[in-house]
């Protein structure tokens, strides 16, 4: 089988139409529709069929995907074979993250790999949510995402899943609400308290309805923001409480936010980095993955 198309299909796998395909590959999308009718008429059987406008795979389809990962992945191997021949790795590394995960990993990150003279590092932030991972690893080379810790973990198939690190959620208050003074906060004592959550499905507000369900009460969400530097400013002015992760959140000692963990519940995210199994393979991609588990080990070790 042509191994060009072979990556074709799986691209119609992660991407989910011809179109993205096309423009992913820099073809035109009839070009990309005569590389799949050529693939199925090489093994035999429909591996696509109509939905919509679009297509999507067959049970086939799905199954051939599922090895062609291993035949990319051993290719890659096989290159990656010749590079660790040369003294360092080298090359173009894109990396996405999610952005309270940059602000909390890319300065580190940068700074290590700036000490890898042939490797150039691009970095970009993208507000993800865990359904969204399998299409960014398709255009990145690493996706740092995050879950809430009680969702399952991407599928590994077809991805290498790294866990970087676990970041507590604490509930984040103005310093002079009435509560500030507590050393740990319990859920029931918040039952009242106006809560600034993200939006509907993203992992921190996954959290919050999770631990309302442990609780028996509904928090009041009176604002729903993704960006949680906004987050920071509001609950410092004032406008209600929120959960923040550890890590990554500015309280400046205190005098802006008062930062508390909650008691008798476990309440965190999980942040990983997700690649396909053959990018894995290249040296200059492992070399930014360690860089990465470094920078992470890092921040958990320094007191909170």
């Amino acid at each position: 089988m042509d191994v060009q198309r072979l990556r074709v299909l799986r691209e119609l796998a992660d991407r989910g139409s011809v179109t993205a395909v096309a423009a992913a590959l820099s073809f035109t999308p009839s070009a990309i529709s005569q590389q799949l009718k050529a693939l199925a008429e090489e093994v035999g059987m429909p591996l696509t069929e109509p939905a919509g406008r679009g297509l999507r795979l067959t049970d086939a389809g799905h199954a051939l995907v599922a090895e062609t990962e291993g035949v990319l992945t051993a290719l890659a191997r096989a290159e990656a074979a010749v590079e660790r021949l040369r003294t360092e790795p080298r090359g173009q590394v894109r990396v996405a993250l999610f952005p309270s995960g940059a602000r909390m990993l890319l300065p580190g990150l940068l700074r290590r790999v700036n000490a890898m003279p042939g490797v150039d590092l691009l970095c970009r932030d993208v507000d993800m949510t865990p359904t969204d991972v399998p299409a960014l690893a398709a255009d990145f080379d690493v996706v740092v995402s995050h879950r809430d810790e009680t969702a399952p973990p991407p599928p590994t198939t077809r991805w290498l899943v790294v866990p970087l690190l676990r970041e507590p959620l604490d509930v984040a208050l103005p310093p002079r609400q009435r509560l500030a003074r507590r050393r740990r906060l319990r859920l029931e004592e918040l039952a009242g308290e106006d809560w600034i959550s993200v939006g509907v499905g993203w992992p921190v507000d996954d959290i919050l309805r999770s631990l309302a369900v442990a609780t028996g009460s509904t928090p009041r969400v009176v604002q729903r923001i993704n960006d949680f530097a906004v987050t920071e400013e509001l609950v410092a002015a004032g406008h209600g409480i929120a959960l923040l992760p550890r890590y990554s959140t500015d309280d400046r000692g205190g005098r802006r936010l008062v930062v508390r963990p909650l008691a008798g519940v476990r309440a965190g995210r999980l942040v990983e980095a997700v690649v396909r199994t053959s990018t894995a393979e290249r040296p200059a991609v492992a070399s930014v993955l360690d860089a990465l588990r470094a920078e992470a080990d890092s921040l958990t070790a320094r007191p909170r």
